[in-house]
């Protein structure tokens, strides 16, 4: 890889991270952030090696902050599992399945997140009852997770070809 292309990668993955952990911690909606769109594009975009630490690390600096909780293994598993999705992106890239991904992947979210909640709180029951009741609570909040994967999504995958677009021209035109 020649040394430009190289630094505009690190450039890209330190600049995610940092935007990342910047949005996440000023305030914001419940529900509406940056992390899940970060690990689909991250695994589309990114070696492997790279895909599945940028989601983490962003995750991991801005939870310094933050705090941990016990949910936290279920919050960074399932973005582990939204870079697999994106690996599978990468193979399958058309528009419509960018659109079945994003959904899985809130849903992904929506479905392994809250089982931890139940799994690892005091808030419901330990039994059949409790956990459709904390699915049923947590309703309000997947569309926030929803909608913030569309967004950032959408910014992810086509800013980031506009961007780096705008760039090789600037730098045809320096020349």
């Amino acid at each position: 890889m020649e040394n430009r292309q190289l630094l505009n990668k690190v450039l890209s993955v330190f600049g995610l991270i940092g935007l990342t952990v910047f949005l996440r911690l000023i305030p914001h909606p419940p529900n509406f952030a940056m992390v899940g769109a970060l690990a689909l594009f991250s695994g589309h975009q990114f070696s492997k090696k790279t895909a599945w630490v940028v989601p983490l690390i962003a995750m991991f600096l801005s939870d310094i902050f933050l705090g941990f909780h016990s949910v936290v293994l279920f919050v960074y598993g399932s973005f582990l599992l939204i870079t697999f999705l994106g690996f599978w992106l990468k193979k399958n890239n058309r528009f419509y399945h960018l659109a079945g991904v994003l959904l899985m992947s809130s849903v992904l979210f929506f479905i392994i997140t809250n089982f931890g909640v139940w799994l690892n709180t005091n808030l419901y029951p330990k039994n059949i009852n409790g956990l459709v009741n904390c699915y049923l609570m947590a309703i309000p909040f997947f569309r926030n997770t929803l909608l913030s994967d569309i967004v950032f999504s959408l910014v992810f995958f086509y800013g980031y070809r506009l961007f780096f677009m705008f760039m090789k021209k600037l730098s045809f035109s320096f020349k």
